[in-house]
């Protein structure tokens, strides 16, 4: 019976160790892993997320401000045309002369 019991406990302790192995080799992995994804990430010049909020804010902003704008602008020219109409007397509309036959 002792000698059962002294070859598990060897075969828990070798299993334990394995385990172990092998955790460290899962973590190791990573960081390599971790450490190649930031090089190439950092090679492909990408835009923090932060940066692509603002920009997309500030770009939505400019979007709302440039359809007042436009409908400033349509207005201001109704404005005109209706006042242009106003102000021009309707000239009399000229008859032509009839061409002279040779």
């Amino acid at each position: 019976m002792q000698t059962e019991s002294k070859i598990l406990d060897d075969l828990a302790r070798l299993v334990g160790g394995a385990v172990g192995a092998a955790n460290g080799a899962r973590q190791e992995l990573e960081q390599i892993i971790r450490a190649r994804m930031e090089r190439m990430l950092a090679h492909m010049d990408l835009v923090p997320r932060e940066e692509f909020e603002a920009v997309r804010t500030m770009a939505i902003k400019a979007r709302e401000e440039q359809e007042v704008l436009a409908a400033r602008i349509a207005a201001l020219e109704e404005k005109l045309a209706a006042t242009s109409a106003a102000a021009a007397p309707a000239a009399p509309a000229r008859r032509r002369k009839p061409a002279a036959k040779s």
